[in-house]
């Protein structure tokens, strides 16, 4: 089973979720990717219901659900892929507070209010040393939001791909589905 999660302001029915949900139906390979609620701690309760109703899950995480598949992968000792993913989502989400505490829901244009509390809850998912996951890692120097090097610092020991250029949302992720996959598969 494939647990994709997505990032912040996001949903399960975003660009990239839906480019892989195609892939991995294509593949026979089950794969879900709920709609998460901003508020971390519903968020990760949501994964962990999923996580513990199904055998054999793989995590793929983008930019927050990056954040959220390294602290559900060392907890629970899974697999999984981070396309640029953020390693310290308090610190990068706490910019928004800087902008009046309004954050847009990218996949219907609403806005919802972030707030200090929010901030703090990341803070409780935070895992200071990578010791029990396996890790594939997306990464593009262009990420206009995060920079790659936080990743590959934080995950040195992690199966990577680095490009130049790109942006944050990470373009053209389906040259690399094949190599997503085999990562999944148990053959990369």
């Amino acid at each position: 089973m494939i647990l994709y999660i997505h990032g912040f302001g996001s949903s399960g029915k975003g660009g990239k979720s839906l480019v892989l949900k195609k892939y991995f139906k294509d593949q026979n390979i089950p794969f879900i990717a709920p709609s998460l609620s901003y508020v971390p701690e519903l968020a990760i309760d949501t994964l962990e219901q999923l996580i513990e109703s199904y055998d054999d899950v793989t995590l793929i995480g983008a930019s927050l659900g990056g954040y959220y598949a390294i602290y559900l992968a060392e907890k629970y000792g899974l697999k999984a892929v981070l396309i640029n993913p953020a390693v310290d989502s308090s610190k990068t989400l706490r910019r928004i507070l800087a902008l009046g505490g309004m954050a847009k829901n990218y996949f219907d244009d609403t806005q919802f209010t972030w707030n200090e509390n929010h901030v703090s809850m990341l803070q409780h998912y935070r895992v200071e040393r990578v010791k029990c996951g396996e890790y594939l890692l997306l990464l593009q120097t262009g990420d206009d939001v995060l920079d790659y090097k936080e990743a590959l610092a934080k995950l040195p020991n992690a199966q990577s791909i680095v490009e130049e250029g790109g942006t944050h949302p990470f373009e053209g992720i389906e040259r690399h589905f094949e190599t997503i996959a085999s990562f999944v598969n148990g053959k990369a």
